[in-house]
């Protein structure tokens, strides 16, 4: 399969770009500057040059599946997590690929529910995540809670709405969800939260709404 990382420079990214580069897979990641793709070819991959704001099609183009790990860092919501997903979901959709995971982010559904300054970020998120459903590709939303940089553990908790006793998860152990999910048929169509927890990654996404 050819795989595109969206955002592969960034800090789920890098750990994404990186778990793909030891699959089968052939592994594109997207960067917009220059400077950067010498990092992604260290981590594996065949750095692309392209914006989200812009035309992305010479970075979709020939590629299966999109992994979509880039932000905006708070800095440009609306064109970054909101227009500069949905340009490569619709991108994707001309181009011929199939399979499309989406980093998205808990409450997203519900962003009222979290603080003011969050808000408009949940808000494009939200808009992105129902552009991707809405689409002719094969989904995969994951919502994970606040990101850390503690190591990855390989266990967390799935589900559809989850009971919040623990509120984080490592930065590492999602990308292990966004990789795993790419190629695991009971994540598809399907939007679910992941925060840290007790259960194997494979395990909670052989069944990632019955989880908790």
């Amino acid at each position: 399969m050819h795989v595109l990382v969206a955002g592969s420079h960034g800090q789920v990214g890098q750990h994404v770009t990186a778990m793909l580069a030891q699959t089968d897979h052939e592994v594109r990641g997207m960067v917009r500057d220059e400077a950067q793709t010498t990092d992604v070819e260290e981590l594996g991959a065949e750095p692309v040059l392209a914006d989200l704001t812009e035309d992305v099609t010479h970075a979709v183009e020939g590629c299966d599946a999109v992994v979509f790990a880039a932000g905006s860092g708070g800095e440009d919501v609306e064109g970054v997590d909101r227009d500069g997903a949905v340009n490569i979901i619709e991108t994707a959709e001309r181009e011929g690929a199939d399979r499309f995971v989406m980093l998205s982010s808990i409450n997203a559904d519900s962003p009222g529910d979290s603080p003011a300054e969050l808000r408009p970020y949940l808000e494009a998120k939200a808009a992105a995540d129902e552009r991707l459903r809405e689409s002719s590709l094969t989904d995969t939303i994951v919502r994970p809670g606040a990101l850390t940089d503690e190591p990855g553990t390989g266990r967390v908790r799935t589900g559809a709405d989850l009971d919040r006793k623990s509120d984080d998860i490592p930065r590492e152990d999602v990308a292990e969800v966004l990789v795993a999910a790419l190629e695991m048929e009971p994540t598809y169509g399907l939007t679910f939260e992941v925060l840290s927890g007790d259960e194997p990654i494979e395990d909670a996404l052989a069944d990632p709404l019955n989880q908790g």
